[in-house]
């Protein structure tokens, strides 16, 4: 088999795959000692808990993220900037994410499926109140969390909150840690819906039982909280390998790399992050538990248009969590256009769940696939990103045959560009497909398997008997 990109490379047939391994972490079971009556019924709910998660298996399974979380975040576009007498309308306030709310909503957002929107670092005050619990800087947050999350709420949008298991943020505000029943509790009283952990000022040994406690702590509250981790990040930062099984049994979703910068170096890097590693993260993604490579940065200062182009192809095609981090106040059409792509970000949600796979790169051109609906028996639908990571200035010609990146229905495919929604037409197995694909960016196309009615009746098209 081969793919021509301007000459022939041999390679092996690949399968995606979407297998989770289900074997059961160690998980210690702990003592105690309590005078108090109330401490003791809490902590036996816990360890109940963790029992039930021993013999069940699925205890911190919270039905939530059945697709990739959508959303706005605050942090790469604004970070921690809390100086509101110099800079009102971009610090870090309650009137900021109000204004995003509004907008989320009113310009579209919202019906393209973003659903969230979240706090980052610097909504804190730097101490905890007299009881004990979080509390928002009151200058920036006047009317308190409680507040800012009924105004999203109303708005039909979920809110999300930001904390770290540690001592303190990284920015240097109070973490959960030694505190971990009491932030739980304050979160589901503020009605929370999506809660972002870091992991600064922590160990990152300890964060195998930290994490797992935290997310057991959110269940028991009752309420419905998207778990965000970035626990496998620190690890690997540490030289510790994750247990990316169980991580998957506990978070929703997960950070595993460097955090993204406003430029193409840094999205190029998560790219060559997620290739590279792919046989270790494609079987544990699928849904509700996902690999996070971080936000969008669509729209920012450091992206051309077909890099912000590529960066939303591959977070589509890599099964991402979308969490948009720009200004949506200033944003300019066409980079509002790439986001609000309904072709694209219908990739992104596709209800399989799989994790797109890297199956060739050579010279600086890459292909990925991504396993979509619909799917008859073994003929699959797929999502096709033609990448070029070269920055010579030419465009590159990449030409493929379609049994050679494994579609290979007798029926053929509806080829379809997305970005522009322009029908190519039906390729069968042995044709060839011919795109180019500008430096730095990406084409990307969706193949419909085929279905021939004559031979094929309506009851054996049935999306739920396919076969992934």
């Amino acid at each position: 088999m081969a793919v021509n990109v301007h000459y022939v490379v041999c390679y092996q047939q690949f399968e995606v795959s979407n297998i989770v391994n289900n074997s059961k972490p160690v998980v210690t079971i702990f003592s105690f000692q309590t005078k108090n009556f109330n401490a003791i019924i809490m902590k036996l709910t816990i360890l109940a808990g963790i029992i039930c998660f021993l013999v069940c298996g699925d205890a911190l399974e919270n039905g939530l993220a059945r697709t990739p979380p959508m959303g706005w975040l605050a942090w790469e576009r604004f970070r921690c900037n809390t100086d509101c007498k110099n800079d009102p309308e971009n610090c870090i306030s309650e009137k900021l994410f109000m204004k995003m709310a509004d907008i989320m909503v009113s310009e579209g957002y919202l019906s393209a499926g973003y659903n969230i929107i979240s706090l980052d670092d610097c909504w804190l005050d730097h101490n905890r109140s007299e009881s004990g619990q979080l509390q928002a800087d009151a200058s920036r947050f006047p009317s308190g969390i409680k507040a800012l999350a009924d105004y999203v709420h109303s708005k039909g949008l979920q809110f999300g909150m930001y904390e770290d298991y540690g001592t303190l943020t990284c920015g240097g505000y109070p973490g959960i840690l030694n505190h971990l029943e009491t932030d739980a509790k304050t979160f589901a009283e503020w009605g929370v819906d999506y809660v972002k952990l870091d992991g600064c000022y922590a160990d990152p040994s300890e964060m195998d039982k930290g994490y797992p406690e935290f997310g057991t702590l959110l269940n028991l509250t009752g309420r419905p909280m998207v778990y965000s981790c970035s626990w496998p990040d620190y690890q690997l930062d540490k030289g510790i390998k994750p247990n990316y099984t169980f991580i998957g049994t506990v978070c929703n979703l997960w950070r595993n790399f460097d955090d993204i910068d406003d430029s193409w170096v840094s999205v190029s890097s998560i790219i060559d992050y997620y290739g590279d590693n792919q046989d270790t993260l494609i079987p544990v993604a699928g849904p509700g538990h996902w690999n996070d490579p971080d936000m969008l940065i669509i729209g920012n200062f450091g992206l051309s248009f077909d890099q912000s182009r590529a960066q939303m192809a591959m977070w589509a095609v890599l099964a991402s969590p979308l969490f948009m981090s720009v200004d949506l106040r200033t944003i300019r059409p066409e980079m509002k256009a790439i986001l609000l792509n309904k072709n694209v970000i219908a990739i992104n949600q596709d209800p399989l769940g799989v994790q797109g796979r890297r199956i060739y790169k050579k010279s600086g051109v890459e292909i990925w696939i991504k396993s979509v609906k619909p799917s008859l028996g073994p003929d699959r639908s797929a999502a096709v990103v033609f990448l070029n990571q070269r920055t010579d200035g030419t465009p590159t010609r990449v030409s493929v045959i379609l049994r050679d990146i494994g579609l290979t229905s007798f029926f053929g495919y509806n080829v379809e560009e997305l970005f522009d929604g322009k029908n190519l037409g039906v390729y069968r197995p042995d044709d060839s497909l011919t795109v180019t694909v500008n430096p730095s960016g990406v084409v990307m196309i969706k193949c419909t398997v085929q279905i021939e009615e004559s031979l094929i009746s309506e009851a054996d098209w049935n999306e739920d008997n396919a076969l992934f």
